[in-house]
């Protein structure tokens, strides 16, 4: 059953109030029902390798007792375990949440393999997985995925992949939400649908991060989805705070506690839930991690979300006003000198103030008389002044700091010593599997009767208005991304240039399917890029009120890498990768406010190995 609320009659008899609700975690139990225990999550697989992977469940005793749980395991070639090929014992307790993680090992390359649990002779549901192949290959398929929003839709996605032949399910984060009811949902979700989030206030503690995994683990379609194939999975900041870098969050505050306890419980709360290889020092250790697909390809995961970023930057809060230098002279009176970034002078007697600009004759005429703008602010300028953006400033001073980080500087030596090894082991394909854009994508251009601001609210139309101020400026549209940090961008592109066959980096968190030609500052073709659409978080469609083939118009025409991009759908990104060529291809889903759905899929798109280009079929 997959119900988040729960009643006193659905209670096991008998259950103990020391275990209770809570750790049911969306899994509901029928008094009438009582065995010896409950597998309460389904199961999954993750992080394979040519003789290993890791399985997960999750189990709770039926008599709703704290105590260690002893589960027994068994990898086999049928579904009906007569061919068992590894087993072994285990036990969980209320330290991991009562799930379970075993590495499985002993396994053929390349072989589907069925799985199971057994506790005081129950069965968990059987799940099925695939090892990664050795040697020589001529195929492989990939899924990949990210931004799964429980209160914003169904998981229609997951669903359909479930349905579908694929290797290996890549999710690239946003994994779960951590807001609190209400605060970043679909109002038909969470009323009609009843997709409500538990606990009901933002996650903060480790047993709040429990719980919301729990709820998400309760959805059936993610359950089959994840019974169906294994998983390869990193963070984003979802599964965190909201625009996490090292230090802090957008989405955390002082009254929340410390932050570094906070990643703590998030980290601890991931590798309990998520069936990711966890390393001999726990789950506070890094989550870069590498895979070889035989000798087709590389899958280098990265963390660009958490362990070596610095803060990323806002246009609202970052891009200051120009401003003018004024010599206070006593007795002349204030003296304007120019602009502040040319006057070199700013000891004493200099005065720097905001300049306002004049726009009544259709160009911007600064303002220079001190005893005119001295008292003005933004709510006091008269008609025709505007305070103008510095964005010379802020693109020489902040954005091209060169001492910025995304990676971290350890991160980017190891991805730096993967990829020698990937190009001299022979592989062809080096996909870098990690979060944010990697492509250039600038501030499109757009008229005022494209933009239906009338149909949006709250902060909406001002931000789009002042972000339109600045198309056509050079500046990017995501400070969030690989957009952000240019300069570290610059020195993955030239390891990739030097150490890499044929670059492919994937890319979720816009919510939005993207396709890039990526080339480095002096137009050299580095690689490609393939970012997936949502499971179900809204795209840009819910911030920028304008049809989806006028926002893919105007984003091409200030984004040359752009090949293709799809601005307003649901679904995910099928790869295949051959010796030969990477095809790619977006699959849609109709809805996420229905279980009825349909499927629509883009345009195939390929690279040809050696190219570093994509391309339409």
């Amino acid at each position: 059953m997959t119900s988040s609320s729960f009643t006193r009659r659905q209670l096991v008899k008998g259950l103990s109030a020391s275990l209770g609700v809570l750790a049911l975690r969306g899994f509901s139990v029928h008094a009438e029902s009582a065995v010896a225990a409950y597998f309460t999550h389904g199961v999954a697989s993750g992080d394979p390798l040519s003789d290993r992977v890791i399985l997960w469940t999750r189990v709770l005793s039926g008599d709703g007792q704290h105590r260690a749980i002893p589960v027994h395991w068994q990898v086999a070639e049928d579904a009906e375990f007569k061919s068992v090929v590894s087993e072994g014992h285990t036990e969980t307790s209320q330290l991991q949440d009562y799930t379970v993680k075993v590495d499985a090992a002993g396994l053929q390359p390349r072989h589907n393999y069925y799985y199971r649990f057994l506790v005081a002779g129950l069965s968990s549901p059987v799940g099925r997985t695939l090892t990664l192949p050795q040697g020589n290959i001529d195929r492989y398929k990939m899924a990949v995925v990210s931004c799964s929003n429980y209160p914003q839709g169904y998981f229609n996605v997951y669903n359909h992949i479930a349905q579908t032949d694929v290797d290996v399910v890549l999710h690239l984060g946003d994994y779960i939400y951590e807001y609190k009811d209400g605060g970043y949902d679909n109002e038909y979700a969470r009323e009609t649908l009843g997709r409500r989030v538990q606990p009901a206030h933002e996650i903060v503690a480790l047993e709040d991060y429990r719980m919301r995994y729990g709820l998400y683990r309760s959805d059936a379609d993610l359950q089959a989805v994840h019974a169906r194939h294994p998983f390869i999975c990193v963070w984003d900041d979802h599964e965190l705070s909201n625009d996490t870098w090292k230090d802090g969050a957008e989405n955390h505050n002082e009254a929340e506690g410390d932050f570094h306890q906070r990643m703590h419980h998030a980290r601890q709360a991931y590798h309990e839930w998520l069936p990711i290889r966890t390393g001999v020092d726990g789950p506070q250790a890094s989550i870069y991690r590498r895979f070889k697909i035989g000798d087709l390809a590389d899958l280098i995961m990265l963390d660009t979300r958490l362990h070596g970023r610095d803060r990323g930057f806002d246009y609202r809060s970052d891009l200051s006003n120009k401003t003018g230098a004024f010599k206070i002279d006593e007795a002349g009176g204030p003296v304007y000198l120019g602009p502040s970034s040319e006057v070199k002078d700013s000891g004493a007697g200099i005065e720097h103030l905001t300049l306002p600009y004049d726009l009544s004759s259709g160009r911007p005429v600064a303002v220079t008389d001190y005893q005119k703008i001295k008292p003005l602010n933004q709510q006091s300028l008269p008609g025709h002044w505007r305070y103008l953006p510095d964005i010379e400033d802020f693109r020489e001073n902040k954005l091209n700091d060169k001492s910025r980080n995304l990676l971290g500087v350890d991160q980017e030596e190891w991805l730096n010593v993967q990829l020698k090894d990937s190009k001299q082991r022979g592989a062809v394909w080096q996909v870098l599997g990690q979060q944010v854009l990697a492509g250039k994508v600038g501030i499109p251009s757009l008229r005022d009767e494209e933009l239906n601001l009338d149909l949006t609210k709250g902060e909406v139309p001002n931000y789009v208005k002042f972000m339109q101020g600045m198309a056509g400026q050079n500046l990017p549209l995501n400070l969030d991304a690989w957009d952000g940090y240019p300069n570290c961008r610059d020195r993955m592109f030239d390891s990739l240039l030097a150490h890499a066959h044929n670059p492919l980096v994937l890319a979720g968190d816009t919510h939005n399917a993207w396709a890039f030609n990526l080339s480095n500052k002096q137009g050299k073709a580095v690689g490609i890029e393939i970012a997936t659409p949502s499971v179900s978080s809204p795209g840009l469609e819910h911030y920028v009120p304008v049809q989806a083939d006028v926002a893919a118009r105007a984003l091409k025409d200030c984004s040359p890498e752009i090949v293709d991009v799809d601005t307003s759908q649901r679904g995910w990104a099928e790869l295949v990768l051959t010796p030969d060529a990477m095809s790619s291809q977006w699959h849609f889903v109709s809805t996420i406010l229905d279980k009825k759905f349909s499927t629509s899929e883009s345009k195939m798109l390929v690279s040809k190995a050696g190219s570093r280009k994509l391309g339409f079929v």
